[in-house]
């Protein structure tokens, strides 16, 4: 079942007062197109990511789920509600957190702050206390209740807008940069908590792509406003990935050996001695033979083979050759 559809979005942000400008001689700044024909969904339950570099697009594609900004073409479906006809429905679907601060009340307490937002939501009081002390436990924000959010560190008022948005229990999760700030203890238990929920549809934005293969069952590569890949992070890998680093440490044979029988067949070939034992490194066409080759051709040789490492590739490698 699909929570949200995407069809053919696009967003240009036109010039401000091109004429006024121009009266004045002033420069005029051409429109910018921040989103081109974007179209794809996300399923019932599923963890979606968004990756692309900064200025991309990821935020204004984010904004207009959550009906902050309206597209300029194209049609957002949450739920079967359209995203501009239906504006209010839609947003009782959406919980949206950003790495924005501004929409908090800066002298109010952390737990002052959600209890402003679950009235805002109709949320009971009796209620929305034991729902805010689950969260704040999930968070490892319970020790900070009492503390005012203009004393909160980054990383914990990026907690505090994680937990207003999982607060009223949405079907629908924007979650820009949720770990972002965060220290390596705090972003695992934002990972895991990310993780128990069941039945939410996510839309995660990040620069951690090892976090976004962790979380995200697909992934959307956006470049320039324009959806350039979407599939499973293996997938992508193993579409876009041409070459691998092979690393093989092995014993009972000389380093000159080596090197007169394998300088010629193998690419980048490096060899280091540690001790007694030998490390060579090459690199190789992920489909090639060279690995299956060499690894005959030093048996045969009578070298042990202790260990043979080959480069895992990642999605940096990917976002990078759609830029």
């Amino acid at each position: 079942m699909i929570s949200v559809l995407i069809e053919n979005l696009s967003k240009t942000y036109p010039t401000s007062f091109p004429r006024l400008k121009k009266f004045f001689h002033l420069p005029v700044k051409p429109a910018v197109e921040a989103l081109r024909d974007v179209s794809f969904e996300i399923k019932t339950g599923e963890i979606f990511g968004l990756i692309g570099r900064n200025g991309a697009g990821k935020t204004t594609l984010t904004k207009i789920i959550a009906t902050l900004v309206q597209p300029t073409s194209g049609q957002v479906s949450v739920k079967g509600f359209d995203s501009v006809v239906d504006e209010v429905r839609v947003r009782s679907l959406v919980g949206l957190a950003t790495a924005e601060e501004r929409s908090f009340y800066w002298r109010l307490t952390a737990e002052q702050n959600l209890m402003f937002f679950a009235r805002l939501y109709g949320m009971k009081d009796a209620e929305a206390r034991k729902r805010i002390g689950e969260l704040f436990e999930k968070l490892n924000l319970t020790d900070l209740a009492k503390r005012r959010f203009s004393e909160l560190s980054t990383g914990n008022k990026q907690r505090l807008a994680v937990a207003r948005a999982i607060l009223p229990s949405p079907p629908i999760l924007l979650l820009d940069e949720p770990t972002r700030s965060l220290d390596p203890l705090a972003a695992q238990a934002m990972r895991e908590l990310i993780l128990s929920l069941k039945n939410v549809s996510i839309l995660l934005t990040s620069h951690n792509l090892t976090e976004v293969e962790e979380l995200c069952r697909r992934v959307a590569i956006i470049s320039n406003g324009e959806i350039r890949a979407i599939d499973s992070p293996n997938n992508l890998r193993l579409k876009n990935k041409q070459t691998q680093q092979v690393k093989i440490a092995l014993s009972g044979i000389s380093e000159n050996f080596l090197r007169e029988n394998l300088s010629s067949k193998l690419t980048n070939l490096a060899i280091e001695i540690h001790a007694e034992l030998l490390s060579l490194s090459f690199q190789r066409e992920a489909d090639d033979n060279s690995l299956g080759e060499t690894i005959s051709f030093l048996t045969g040789s009578g070298a042990k083979i202790l260990d043979i490492e080959t480069e895992k590739p990642t999605l940096l490698d990917v976002l990078e050759s759609y830029e």
